[in-house]
């Protein structure tokens, strides 16, 4: 703690025992242990204290570390519900357009054959008139 060996701690007990006599001695020695154990255990106290606080702390920012990532959770899995609704929404428009596209190109197709067997029927009838009259 100090630092001090035995040599300094022989040197100090002379030289209190020269100061305080040997009647003295004893009874500072006592108040001195004393004074040393309540030291210690204020320093005691007040670690345990510091120690508590720390806990308690560590306690309340973990506790809201695990709201917030209940929340983001939560917020993400609504999110993906969200984005999942959209696409069968997406999905569903999509195949509804299509249907309807299909519908129109066969509908354009029929008309075209329609057309085509029309003119062709034109084509022939006007070739039958036109070998009848060079004739």
């Amino acid at each position: 703690m100090f630092d001090i060996g035995m040599p300094e701690l022989i040197v100090i007990f002379i030289v209190a025992l020269l100061v305080l006599g040997p009647d003295k001695l004893p009874e500072l020695a006592k108040t001195l242990g004393k004074g040393l154990a309540e030291l210690k255990k204020s320093f005691q106290d007040v670690k345990d204290s510091v120690e508590e606080e720390f806990k308690e702390a560590t306690s309340d920012i973990r506790e809201a570390v695990t709201d917030v990532k209940q929340q983001i959770e939560s917020e993400v899995k609504d999110t993906g519900q969200t984005i999942e609704s959209t696409m069968q929404e997406v999905k569903q428009h999509i195949e509804t357009e299509s249907e309807e596209v299909h519908k129109a190109i066969e509908s354009a197709e029929k008309d075209a054959e329609e057309q085509g067997k029309q003119g062709s029927e034109q084509t022939g009838k006007a070739s039958d008139d036109d070998l009848k009259k060079q004739s």
